[in-house]
């Protein structure tokens, strides 16, 4: 339990004070010390309260709040505080015993209003401190998103982002200080948001539509989606690997031997609650890596760079583990000796030496062992004839 008698979260409209309900502003007459962003501070009238802004990293303002121990501090947030904003962290923080929130219409509740949207089928993203690319999953023709942005310069970006992918045909609705005395609501498209000039708070709303790619739902993306060296688990490979992984909400993944960051990144794009670490000792990979990960909006990718098993010790605890490279019998004994138990694992060889190793464990732990073969049809002369690809064998099973 904290020591704050309270800590009073009250959530603010640009229309400031004039949107509070009576509790609300009671708790806000209450407070001993204001805390906010200088923005919302400024919505307030001078009543002689301490006033303290909200300082930048975010993080440095828990210890600011926390040297306020024994007073009633009120703290600005936007809208609603509990939909990505600071009630989160701070409740983290401080225990939900000392905090109570007062929450206001968010930024999303008030422009799926003037959109006519249901919020249900909405895509809301908070994108203040995220890269654009987080977009990228979400975007299919006739989708629609809610975004929130860090400042004017981020609708921009966000107009020569959606240009870039394909989607420069999308409707956008820049929405600026909504509710407030200074709130613009202009109707554009990607290349007038990109050359426009914009103020903060804004929230833009998209209507996606373009000839960019949509990302299937399913596993197997396309390769030519990937940046690699060649070095890959192919599309159909993947889908195997990835059905056998069976990656469900909140789960991580090891990815041992992770090339490219393919099946790290489908893993990551099977729900947003997923987590995933891709283990690979080629610096040049780790390049690949990291820029499919960005591309294909899952920045969240964890990447340890090293030697596995060496470069596993001391890695959060994995719900199930890939093996697309680097299997030996120094791997096998570490993660059997190492593994939670029920961890899933799927491995996959292309190689005589490799296919024993994993023979033996099909004989030593059943699970199932697979032969994968594909073949690809390829021009020959004025016909076509079968181009077979290394045949490759998976085991999956738990150790």
């Amino acid at each position: 339990m904290s020591e704050f008698p309270w800590i009073t979260i009250i959530g603010l409209g640009e229309d400031g004070p004039d949107g509070l309900t009576p509790a609300s502003l009671a708790a806000l007459q209450k407070a001993e010390t204001i805390m906010g962003p200088p923005r919302h501070l400024a919505l307030l009238p001078e009543t002689g309260v301490e006033r303290i802004s909200w300082p930048v990293p975010f993080a440095d303002g828990l210890e600011t709040l926390a040297g306020f121990a024994g007073r009633q501090v009120a703290v600005l947030a936007s809208g609603d505080p509990f939909w990505f904003g600071a009630g989160t962290v701070i409740t983290r923080r401080f225990g939900t015993g000392a905090v109570r929130t007062f929450p206001a219409p968010s930024t999303f509740a008030r422009a799926a209003a003037l959109m006519g949207w249901g919020l249900e089928k909405t895509v809301c993203l908070g994108l203040h401190a995220a890269p654009l690319q987080r977009l990228r999953p979400q975007l299919a023709s006739g989708a629609q998103l809610l975004v929130l942005l860090r400042d004017g310069d981020a609708v921009c970006a966000l107009g020569q982002y959606l240009e870039d992918v394909g989607f420069g045909s999308s409707q956008l609705t820049v929405m600026e200080a909504l509710g407030g005395k200074s709130e613009r609501v202009t109707r554009t498209n990607p290349s007038g948001a990109a050359t426009g000039t914009w103020a903060h708070p804004v929230c833009v709303a998209i209507t996606a539509a373009g000839a960019g790619p949509a990302l299937p739902a399913t596993a197997g993306l396309p390769d030519d989606l990937f940046q690699s060296d060649g070095v890959m688990t192919k599309r159909a490979v993947r889908a195997m690997t990835l059905s056998a992984l069976a990656p469900c909400a909140g789960e991580r993944l090891w990815d041992i031997g992770g090339g490219s960051g393919s099946v790290s990144v489908e893993w990551l794009l099977a729900h947003p609650a997923c987590q995933a670490i891709a283990i690979e000792p080629r610096e040049d990979r780790i390049g690949f890596i990291r820029a499919n990960a960005r591309t294909l909006g899952v920045d969240r990718l964890e990447i340890v760079t090293g030697n596995a098993p060496d470069a596993l010790d001391g890695l959060p605890a994995p719900d199930a583990v890939f093996v697309g490279g680097g299997l030996s019998t120094d791997l096998i004994e570490y993660l059997k000796n190492t593994l939670p138990p029920g961890t899933r694992v799927v491995a996959n060889a292309v190689t005589i030496e490799a296919e024993a190793l994993l023979a033996g464990l099909h004989t030593e732990k059943g699970g199932e062992l697979l032969r994968l073969d594909f073949s690809v049809a390829r021009p020959l002369g004025s016909k076509r004839s079968w181009d077979a690809a290394y045949p490759i064998v998976q085991w999956s099973g738990t150790l």
